[in-house]
């Protein structure tokens, strides 16, 4: 189950989840998306099924999940991705503007969690896994609702995790955090800026997260961070937060609205829907990377390090046959 998968980094771990054999139920708002989204899971030969709804709605979320289990079957895997953003400055941004973009970042994510879980714990199997990203760690100046709204993810999921080791559960939550992805968000956000919003660089193609989102599915884990701007943030905003903040004061307007605009805004997904099939890719592909160096490291961190012994092993046995 993926929740947002009908555009953007959702249809993105929707290919790549069915590629590695999944079915695959897709949960989001937009029809003309989630049908697109369950036409690429049944190119790969597998199962799709498409439900639209809105993640706010706890009931229909729940209904949405024993629907899935009734047409394909237990669900093994639920990821939470659905988010709603509007970019401007906190007091420019109305407070039924702040409640949806929080609601559906936060409260999605809630609500697909407790009717994962409700299903998961009755069968003591199961993964859920939060997609969280850098601003669940640190705060950037024009998206405080999706900062607050990940910020919060976070502190929620560390509950659940604590609540499920405290029943010895074997199902499992991980979290895993995203750099800046170029994705339809950034054409389709509610933005009250001057020029058309971007993610702040590096920026990567939203494979590079499905991707893993897949691996962490194979191997589970707590807490992924993808890319190393991610790692830097986190980190930067643990040693240097008051330092961080100077510079996000400095540069954190700019970096995020790009002079040239790359093409016109599609429309705006706040409260409704946006039409029409728009894939998972957004209009910043010159600039954006189709692999990340730290992902692949993270990832074969086993060879490497196995790799670094022999080679520190060998280098013993030459400094020893010298000695003698």
């Amino acid at each position: 189950m993926v929740t947002g998968g009908s555009a953007g980094l959702g249809r993105a771990i929707v290919r790549e989840l069915a590629g590695a054999g999944f079915d695959v139920a897709v949960l989001a708002r937009g029809a003309d998306g989630v049908k697109g989204a369950v036409v690429d899971v049944e190119q790969t030969g597998r199962r799709g099924l498409g439900v639209t709804v809105d993640l706010v709605d706890a009931a229909a979320v729940s209904a949405a999940a024993e629907r899935v289990e009734a047409e394909l079957g237990p669900i093994d895997v639920w990821v939470n991705n659905a988010m709603a953003s509007v970019f401007s400055e906190f007091l420019e941004v109305s407070p039924e503007e702040f409640d949806r973009a929080t609601s559906v970042t936060y409260l999605g994510t809630v609500n697909g969690t407790r009717a994962a879980l409700t299903h998961m714990t009755s069968r003591d199997s199961g993964h859920v896994i939060q997609i969280g990203s850098a601003l669940a760690f640190r705060g950037i100046p024009l998206q405080a609702a999706y900062c607050g709204a990940k910020h919060a993810m976070v502190g929620f999921t560390e509950s659940v995790i604590t609540e499920l080791l405290h029943k010895h559960s074997q199902v499992k939550v991980s979290m895993v955090h995203m750099p800046a992805l170029n994705t339809v968000q950034f054409s389709w956000v509610r933005s009250k800026l001057p020029h058309h919003p971007q993610p702040v660089p590096p920026i990567y193609q939203p494979e590079v997260g499905a991707r893993a989102v897949r691996r962490v599915v194979d191997h589970p884990r707590r807490s992924t961070w993808v890319g190393s701007p991610t790692v830097g943030t986190v980190l930067g905003n643990r040693l240097v937060p008051g330092l961080l903040d100077r510079y996000l004061g400095r540069t954190g307007f700019d970096s995020q609205q790009a002079k040239v605009s790359p093409g016109p805004m599609i429309g705006d997904n706040v409260f409704e829907p946006v039409a029409g099939d728009h894939g998972a890719h957004g209009v910043f592909h010159a600039h954006a990377h189709e692999h990340s160096q730290q992902v692949w490291l993270a990832q074969h961190k086993g060879v490497i390090g196995a790799g670094l012994s022999g080679t520190l092993a060998l280098a013993a046995l030459a400094l020893r046959g010298r000695r003698r």
